[in-house]
């Protein structure tokens, strides 16, 4: 079928000429396929950094590069460059991934990262702090254990998620493959990567290195997830397109389809915002590739590239009106969508502990805070990946699943937790037990203030308010981040936090427990003494007057404390 004809402005579009677009996509054009000059710049000795447009195409490489901020003063005094590092993040479609694999990335990590790893609030893992001289060796490394970082950052299609129920363990099974299977599907073509990281040659090819991408990629960054309800684990809401599984007695129909999703946004930028995706309808499984190339194709033709601000795919069906979207869709699919089936989530959060899956195996979660092994924690868990002989899932919410453990095997697992304190993890309150952070400072570029460093203290001031309201078991959803791009998913916690400086923060009052609402704003650029000031009269307020059943960020607007948020385009309003 041909595309819906419709007089749209096609002005900041693919449809035009390279010069009148944003300097990204000239760059992406004249890259070589993402080769640019990277190798040379990795061959330079005389700088611990690579030139600046490269610095843009290794993203699509999976690696940013960094600096330690905590001492970027101090250098600059002595007249030296930063400290430059970069982070590696690996490409894990949901999260799983083998106990010979968990050793290699461990291994890596006392390496060249640190002695430390981080999971992700993708299901994946970041590798911080590496130099420039052990790339390489970073990269090939991952590769003995089947491993890789390609497009887990850049303009294209980031690490696939998807739900870790152990629970339901064939329907996670069927949905994981399918969701690995968009993953190596979306995934670049561009031979730039093993040349460039694995030595070697170059392929000549009869047709387009990039059948999917052309020369040019995305607009921007497009994420998408797969969820089984009625866990919302992966924050359907927040993807660029996301599958949500419609599974009646746990037999796979098919997914309704959700479309344009996104958190990030910029201070004093009202054009920007978060915004929760639209479910347009319902699709059988085996038609999942082609809704991915179908969706992916529309951002791709018609995603602005001349501000990047306003390139996500979120801003597109503001701009074009989701009826447009949805045509367009349908007439690059051949076929229109289907109704969309009822389905009901009820959490976003994972299921701390043990439990034991449909087929016997047993399972157990454990609670990383802020997704940071280190010290202990890390020496623990390369122990248990030295006897385990299921899998590793890392959960959305950073967490980390020892799973498929078979029950004669469980006593060895428990031993050994308790061994390095591992069954100590869980012991934490309920607000912690749902809190997330962004890496945010030293290492982020983009921050403004502390988040993970600063989230621990701060959770165990609100503990105590909680406390004295005797609301230490009441789950509660709290996110900060160190900008507000929204790396944690924050503009969907009960309570949130982004940063505006150092020390100072907008709070956010009124998400949905399961990610089904936007919050909203209530306090802008402030310091920790208000932000508790505010906790405190709305969680006293809450202690006295909640419903039966009632969640907390329902609460704060139903007291009036936050506006409700019923559109993204009226977050700033």
């Amino acid at each position: 079928m041909t595309s819906v004809q419709q007089k749209i402005d096609r002005s900041r579009d693919l449809s035009q000429p390279l010069e009148r677009l944003g300097p990204d996509e000239t760059l992406k054009a004249n890259s070589d396929q993402l080769r640019g000059t990277i190798a040379a710049g990795l061959a330079e000795e005389l700088t611990a950094a690579v030139p600046g447009d490269d610095i843009k195409l290794m993203k699509f490489h999976g690696l940013y590069q960094q600096d330690d901020r905590d001492i970027r003063d101090e250098r600059r005094r002595q007249k030296l460059e930063p400290a430059y590092t970069f982070m590696a993040r690996v490409r894990l479609p949901g999260g799983v991934c083998s106990p010979s694999q968990w050793l290699k990335l461990d291994e890596l990590g006392r390496a060249y990262a640190g002695d430390t790893l981080r999971l992700t609030t993708r299901q994946t893992f970041q590798l911080h702090r590496v130099r420039k001289q052990n790339l390489r060796a970073t990269i090939q490394g991952l590769r003995d254990v089947l491993l890789d970082t390609k497009a887990a950052c850049g303009d294209d299609a980031r690490g696939v998620m998807c739900s870790v129920n152990p629970l339901l363990s064939k329907l996670h099974a069927e949905v994981y493959a399918l969701a690995k299977a968009a993953s190596d599907h979306a995934i670049p073509k561009t031979g730039a990567y093993r040349e460039i990281w694995y030595g070697e040659e170059r392929t000549e090819l009869s047709g387009p290195e990039e059948p999917l991408y052309g020369r040019t990629y995305m607009p921007r960054k497009f994420k998408i997830g797969f969820v089984i309800p009625p866990s919302n684990d992966i924050d359907v809401y927040a993807q660029d397109l996301g599958f949500i599984a419609i599974a009646p007695g746990g037999r796979l129909e098919g997914f309704n389809i959700a479309i344009g999703g996104g958190m990030g946004r910029t201070d004093q930028a009202p054009k920007t915002h978060p915004r929760l995706a639209d479910v347009i309808g319902f699709v059988a499984a085996d038609k999942m590739l082609e809704v991915c190339d179908a969706v992916m194709q529309v951002q791709r033709d018609y995603g602005d590239r001349l501000d990047r601000g306003r390139a996500r795919f979120k801003y597109m069906i503001d701009d074009k009106g989701l009826d447009w979207i949805k045509a367009e869709i349908e007439a690059r699919l051949g076929f229109s969508l289907k109704p969309a089936r009822p389905y009901e989530f009820t959490t976003n959060g994972d299921p701390i502990g043990w439990t034991r899956g449909e087929d016997g195996k047993e399972h157990c979660t454990l609670f990383i805070e802020n997704g940071r092994v280190i010290g202990t924690v890390m020496d623990g868990l390369r122990a248990i990946a030295r006897i385990h002989k299921g899998t590793f899932r890392v959960t959305p919410n950073q967490n980390l699943i020892i799973a498929d453990i078979a029950p004669e095997a469980r006593p060895d697992i428990e031993r050994v937790m308790k061994e390095f304190g591992l069954d100590r993890l869980n012991k934490a309150s309920a607000l912690r037990l749902n809190s997330m952070a962004c890496v945010a400072l030293p290492t982020c570029g983009l921050a403004m203030a502390e988040s993970e460093r600063y989230l621990p203290d701060l959770v165990g001031k609100i503990e105590k308010i909680l406390a004295a309201h005797h609301l230490e078991d009441e789950p509660i959803t709290i996110r900060m981040t160190g900008c507000p791009n929204g790396c944690a998913r924050p503009y969907i916690g009960e309570i949130a936090l982004t940063g505006r400086a150092p020390g100072k923060y907008n709070l956010y009052l009124g998400g949905g427990f399961h990610g089904q609402r936007l919050n909203k704003m209530v306090l802008e650029n402030v310091g920790e003494a208000t932000i508790l000031d505010m906790l405190g009269k709305v969680i006293g307020q809450f202690a006295k007057d909640r419903l039966p059943g009632e969640r907390f960020g329902d609460f704060a607007i139903r007291a009036g404390f936050a506006a409700e948020v019923k559109e993204g385009r009226h977050f700033n309003d």
